[in-house]
């Protein structure tokens, strides 16, 4: 999956829109994207937890599994500050890969952390983080030859300034991060000065540098942009964490109101997934033996 959706980030920028459990990643993939993305933020938040650390890696490993197997895509996945120091860092990294993700993104915050998009965050050091990286790089170079993306996320620009994020993912990279993700900018311009910096760096991206994430959250800090002009900017992935989730939810809050309301579903009956678009997703038909399918890759 490493080298899948490292070869489709050397051609395109590719959206990989959020996936909190298997049958939205199979929906991901029937909508025809190229590939996903398991947020923290939405995966706790579907266990009606927080997000500030408090599920185990066994329980992010398990969805990318589910994901995994039923869109068969590849997928980038949260790693939070990766599940303790730099021995545990490694066994995520070889989990993660067990599991069948592309890759992940471990961050330079302290624990418990904080959601990228409010204030109040604290760093660890960049000397404490570069360890992290370079334990991750090693955990991946042996489980997959490197194939396995190691993702470096870095809050410094909400914490610190834009510039000491920029020399933070410098030393990442130089510790061994493939990809580089800005977390918290608040404009284009931000965006293109960060890309253009880590453009001077060796790496395995198209435009020279480490491969190039952003996060294209709502509610948050950034703008509102489109993948389009994201790729003009210099980056190779983009991610969508939440937008899934928040529709999903946005349409459960309705549908209680309607049934408290009225009694009845049958109101909000336009607003559901119906039976038959339900088996048409899990290729299932009624009456006939299922074998567990894959979801076709778009060409």
């Amino acid at each position: 999956m490493g080298s899948q959706l490292r070869t489709i980030m050397k051609r395109e920028c590719v959206a990989l829109p959020g996936a909190f459990n298997g049958f939205v990643g199979r929906m991901v993939a029937e909508a025809g994207f190229k590939g996903s993305y398991i947020s923290g933020a939405a995966l706790t938040a579907s266990a009606g937890v927080p997000d500030i650390g408090v599920l185990t890696l066994d329980h992010f490993s398990r969805v990318i599994t589910e994901v995994v197997t039923v869109s068969d895509l590849p997928l980038i996945a949260d790693a939070d500050t990766g599940f303790g120091e730099a021995e545990m860092v490694m066994r995520t990294v070889k989990e993660y890969h067990a599991a069948g993700a592309a890759g992940l993104h471990i961050e330079d915050q302290v624990f418990p952390k904080r959601c990228g998009h409010l204030d109040g965050k604290s760093l660890v050091s960049k000397a404490d983080f570069v360890e992290k990286v370079m334990r991750a790089r090693q955990a991946a170079d042996e489980c997959s030859n490197g194939e396995f993306i190691i993702c470096a996320r870095t809050d410094a620009a909400g914490v610190t300034n834009i510039d000491d994020a920029i020399d933070r993912a410098t030393a990442y990279v130089e510790a061994g991060a493939d990809m580089i993700f800005p977390e918290g900018l608040h404009s284009k311009e931000d965006f293109g000065k960060f890309a253009e910096a880590m453009r001077r760096l060796p790496g395995p991206a198209p435009q020279g540098g480490p491969f190039m994430l952003a996060n294209m959250t709502e509610f948050g800090k950034t703008p509102y942009l489109p993948v389009a002009e994201f790729e003009k900017l210099g980056y190779n992935c983009v991610i969508f964490p939440v937008s899934t989730f928040r529709a999903a939810m946005g349409g459960v809050k309705n549908l209680l109101a309607t049934l408290n309301e009225t009694g009845c579903t049958e109101a909000a009956l336009d607003q559901m997934y119906t039976r038959q678009q339900l088996y048409a997703s899990l290729r299932y038909t009624p009456g006939q033996e299922w074998t567990f399918p894959s979801a076709s890759k778009p060409e």
